[in-house]
């Protein structure tokens, strides 16, 4: 078998391969002498098949056999050979063969490329934190009391007005005619609350009990139906009951309700919560600045397959995305090639971040243990209340749903261990700014990711 290198550029690496006419020769009649120790045929004992017939009959199945050996032992002799890293799994082409011929094929590898070493001591971000004070905690309990707002009956019937809960039924067409999920009974509104179509409560202001309106509305362009987006409908609408809302009462009474004591117990778990929330959400901005920092300042080439793998995860997400939300590319104001473009930067920023963070996690022999795997299954089993049985049987039974759960436990032991070892300054901010969520951070903050689940 004779391996010859014949391109190298960047990452990729081409080899040509040949083995010999009488070396594949050589391996079928091997194969078959094995066979004619077992295979029996009429006529002839064990043992005594005549070479030529098993051949007649088993040749081409041997054949293809040995011909799929040589694939394998010719790529590992190349990758050996050259002591070379692939990235992927290297791609084959048989240029030249036919029986009694010599084999030549072609190989295509890339390989991982050197990835710098990163000066965890030198890197120097900002971590965002806020304070639960009282009034944090005020705020929240707040919120909890008016989502428990209880409401009733005025003394005197009035008209509705806004803060009421106004029970409707009501019937919506568009162009005439009916639409679906346009007509409904005993609907709940909160006249003010913003849950409807923009302009449909305000229509409601002033209305009395058995008294039937026409309310005329348009559908926002970001409306979650696509087939409603900007079109005009009417409903005529009966208006059933009209109750107004009781004062909200943040006492030892809401807090029994909720399953506390008092409120002072109420109040102590409402803290923790918040500030569980508060250290999750600093942790991850954290993280999104240590990865910024990562992708900015160590560049080097990242293999095109593994990019393209990354890509076409993302595209077929935004693609499923943008006809579930009826989206074109010119409603979006740009072309496909340019948003192409764009995801296909995220995807190599991914990628990069991936053997970054795979570098430092096995120099430095950071491994995702069994136990948490297993809590990582259980909390996915968790999930699907009755069917725990199945997630645990398909993550058994499938390696690389298992190694998608290993990924981003692996990603965030590392990332931990980074900011140990980095100049990490607190940096105060308020709840709301805390709490708000960095628009560029929806996409490009995803598992960083492609690459990183080693361990």
């Amino acid at each position: 078998m004779q391996v010859t290198q014949v391109a190298a550029e960047g990452l990729v690496r081409q080899f040509k391969v040949v083995v010999p006419a009488a070396e594949i020769e050589d391996r079928v009649t091997t194969r078959l002498e094995d066979l004619k120790a077992r295979v029996r045929m009429p006529g002839f004992r064990p043992g005594k098949v005549p070479l030529a017939l098993l051949r007649k009959q088993y040749g081409k199945g041997v054949l293809g056999e040995v011909l799929e050996q040589a694939l394998d032992e010719g790529t590992k002799k190349a990758i050996g050979e050259h002591g070379l890293k692939p990235a992927l799994r290297p791609k084959i082409e048989i240029t030249a063969f036919d029986e009694g011929k010599d084999l030549e094929f072609a190989m295509r590898v890339e390989l991982l490329p050197d990835v710098p070493e990163v000066d965890m001591k030198a890197i120097a971000i900002t971590r965002p934190v806020a304070t639960v004070d009282d009034a944090v905690v005020d705020q929240a309990v707040e919120r909890i009391a008016r989502s428990r707002q209880k409401f009733q009956p005025p003394a005197e019937p009035r008209p509705a007005q806004a803060g009421d809960r106004v029970t409707i039924d009501y019937e919506g067409t568009i162009e005439g005619k009916p639409f679906e999920g346009g007509s409904g009974k005993d609907l709940a509104i909160v006249l003010g609350a913003g849950g409807m179509i923009p302009g449909f409560e305000d229509q409601l202001l002033g209305a009395v009990v058995g008294e039937r309106r026409r309310i005329e509305v348009t559908f926002p362009e970001t409306y979650g139906e696509a087939s409603l987006r900007g079109k005009p409908a009417r409903f005529e609408v009966l208006v059933e009951a009209i109750e107004e809302p009781l004062p909200v009462t943040v006492d030892d009474a809401l807090a029994k309700e909720l399953g506390f004591d008092d409120l002072a117990g109420l109040r102590k778990a409402v803290a923790e919560r918040i500030e569980a929330d508060f250290k999750a959400a600093s942790r991850q901005k954290a993280k999104r600045r240590l990865l910024d920092h990562l992708a900015e300042t160590y560049r080097f080439p990242v293999p095109e397959g593994m990019v393209d793998i990354e890509f076409e995860s993302i595209w077929q997400q935004v693609e499923r995305e943008m006809r579930e939300r009826g989206l074109t590319f010119e409603s979006e104001g740009k072309t496909r090639e340019e948003l192409e473009a764009e995801y296909r930067a995220i995807a190599e920023r991914r990628v990069r971040l991936g053997l970054i963070l795979s570098d430092i996690g096995t120099k430095n022999e950071i491994k995702v243990e069994g136990q948490e795997l297993q809590q990582a299954v259980i909390a996915q089993a968790q999930r699907f209340p009755g069917q725990e049985r199945q997630v645990f049987e398909y993550y058994r039974s499938n390696a690389a749903a298992l190694e998608a759960l290993r990924a981003p436990i692996f990603e965030d032991k590392v990332v931990d261990f980074i900011l140990q070892l980095a100049r990490v300054t607190d940096q105060p901010v308020s709840p709301e700014e805390l709490m708000r969520e960095d628009e560029e951070e929806s996409t490009a903050a995803a598992p960083a990711e492609a690459g990183a689940g080693g361990g």
